[in-house]
């Protein structure tokens, strides 16, 4: 019954994010449903305690990325710099590889530092022009960018600075580049079947005569052909971004200690500032603000007409994207912290006695019941890492490969209906879940099934 009591909330807010409605109000609806099917009197203890403190942490962290993020991808696509690429992209590519080209800059960015969150801001301009310009269907826009961005360079591929990534190397002792063999199988492995999906769904779209499409919400401005920004311009404020994002996230923890004395400044009442914590974040800030400079710098004349209102409305969609995403994370957090929680990860963590196996489905379970990669690998390891290290030593499994199978596995159900990422991937992109839901959803289950072909390929030829 406890189990039931997170289950018919989780499927309830799934039911509803797909029909449209907005997580804003569902997710808490959700959290209090499951609350007060458990005790009715918990309700307004969970509700500020925990669901509006987990909200509030979410924006305390992530609002100044989200904008940043948002008034960066608005600017490029208005100083013309998003039409330059995909027609250079076009030209060197061909447009039978639009949705390859799309992937390619997504991965690029996410392998090289940039949040995900931030590509899908960035990255949906250059999107939408491009499969405008070649005649795709704009509903297969977020697929593609889920592809790119959420997936082989999130939690595969070795070296990847993405939290998914890191998180396991606080639990095993080990790096961002453990079981490299492993990490690149399994990537290639979602990304050609990833690439198979949805160049199919493209070409069943051509033979029914499916075009773009006309209509659209969020659309980006038509830009005339003429007197486009060089490409090697269009890509510096991409370039520096990347660059700016990795250098930074280097030399700040340099010029600061592990923590932050506010009352050895003379402020008082103010906790100490973990800088590891927030370092990422302050990078990733950082390059935005470059990167929007750049572009001011350079296309001033082209974009100064439009800059104020265009910059309004980056702001107001990056608030709701904000809100979606932290609305889904106090739900998270609420689901966690009940009973049944406790016990559902118990029980999958005994399931099976093989570590691997075990590892892959408490930890993409959690993840997907949480709505966040992220939450529930740190759920799973930090609940599970000491058992399945003994488990591992005796099955003669090195750390890294745990790490490896655990990374992977967070990135393979947390990308359900609820999931932040994929409610900010649609409303940057003015598509629902009903329209584009079903090309994630087929993602989900590639990057799933591919961590337990992974798991077959270790054990076939011990490579890691």
């Amino acid at each position: 019954m406890d189990i039931l009591i997170i289950v018919l909330p989780l499927f309830l807010l799934i039911f509803m994010a797909y029909r449209g409605g907005s997580v804003i109000l569902f997710a808490p609806l959700a959290a209090m449903l499951a609350v007060a099917l458990y005790n009715p009197t918990w309700v307004p203890t969970f509700f500020t305690g925990i669901f509006m403190d987990k909200l509030a942490g979410f924006v305390r962290l992530y609002l100044p990325v989200f904008i940043l993020g948002a008034i960066f991808g608005k600017l490029i696509e208005v100083a013309g710099f998003a039409k330059s690429i995909t027609r250079g992209i076009v030209a060197l590519l061909g447009k039978d590889r639009a949705i390859l080209s799309i992937v390619l800059v997504g991965a690029l960015l996410t392998y090289g530092g940039v949040s995900l969150f931030v590509v899908v801001f960035a990255l949906y301009p250059f999107a939408a022009d491009l499969f405008r310009t070649v005649n795709i269907p704009k509903r297969l826009i977020p697929g593609a960018i889920a592809l790119g961005a959420f997936t082989f360079t999130m939690d595969s591929f070795p070296g990847t600075p993405q939290i998914q990534n890191i998180i396991p190397t606080t639990f095993y002792n080990t790096d961002v580049w453990a079981a490299p063999i492993l990490g690149l199988f399994g990537g290639l492995l979602v990304f050609v079947l990833g690439m198979m999906y949805l160049n199919r769904r493209a070409s069943q779209a051509f033979e029914k005569g499916e075009g773009y499409g006309t209509g659209h919400k969020n659309e980006i401005a038509l830009e005339s052909e003429s007197h486009l920004p060089h490409i090697y311009l269009a890509l510096l404020p991409l370039i520096m971004v990347a660059l700016s994002n990795k250098l930074l996230g280097n030399y700040i923890p340099l010029f600061y200690d592990k923590f932050f004395d506010f009352s050895a400044i003379g402020v008082e009442g103010i906790p100490n500032l973990e800088i590891e914590k927030v370092a990422g974040l302050w990078a990733v800030s950082g390059g935005l603000i470059l990167g929007i400079c750049i572009v001011l710098i350079t296309s001033f004349e082209r974009i100064k007409l439009k800059l104020f209102s265009s910059v309004n409305i980056s702001i107001s969609g990056a608030l709701l994207a904000t809100l979606n995403t932290a609305s889904e994370y106090g739900f998270g957090g609420v689901i966690a912290a009940l009973p049944g929680f406790k016990i559902l990860s118990q029980q999958l963590s005994h399931m099976f006695k093989d570590p691997l196996i075990n590892e892959a489905v408490t930890t993409t379970t959690l993840a997907g019941i949480t709505g966040s990669a992220s939450g529930g690998l740190s759920i799973a390891l930090a609940t599970m890492s000491e058992q399945y290290l003994d488990m591992a030593h005796e099955a003669g499994i090195s750390p890294e490969v745990l790490h490896r199978i655990a990374s992977m596995a967070s990135g393979g159900m947390d990308t359900l209906p609820h999931n932040g990422a994929v409610i900010t991937l649609l409303a940057v992109t003015g598509l629902s879940h009903k329209s584009s839901y079903k090309d994630i959803f087929a993602l989900t289950v590639i990057k799933t099934l591919a961590v337990f072909v992974t798991i077959a390929f270790y054990y076939a030829t011990g490579l890691e």
